[in-house]
């Protein structure tokens, strides 16, 4: 299983910024090892996030995503003391969530 997500959410005003950091390799399956052989595709493929359990952002990646990839989010109507859930599901079906309070 891949390494916890780095999640910040923080209010400000009606609405809360989010901001995540993903530990993934992201492998586009057109490098070659050392060896000359392909390394296979290793990518995320969907990406969503809940405010208090209604889904408030849905993502389709491909392999042009850098490695470790950031993502930045608004949620409107987010205050402090909410939960704000990131789950997300690579091409070889390894799943992560993660979950952090808005302050």
């Amino acid at each position: 299983m891949a390494d916890p997500m780095r999640i910040r959410a923080q209010a400000a005003g009606d609405k809360a910024t989010v901001r995540v950091l993903m530990s993934h390799e992201m492998e586009t399956g057109q490098r070659r090892d050392a060896a000359g052989k392909v390394i296979p595709a290793w990518f995320i493929q969907e990406v969503t996030a809940s405010h208090n359990g209604k889904v408030v952002l849905s993502a389709q990646w491909g392999p042009s995503v850098a490695k470790n990839p950031f993502l930045q989010f608004n949620v409107k109507g987010a205050k402090a003391g909410d939960k704000i859930t990131v789950n997300w599901v690579d091409n070889k079906g390894d799943k992560r969530t993660d979950e952090a309070t808005v302050s």
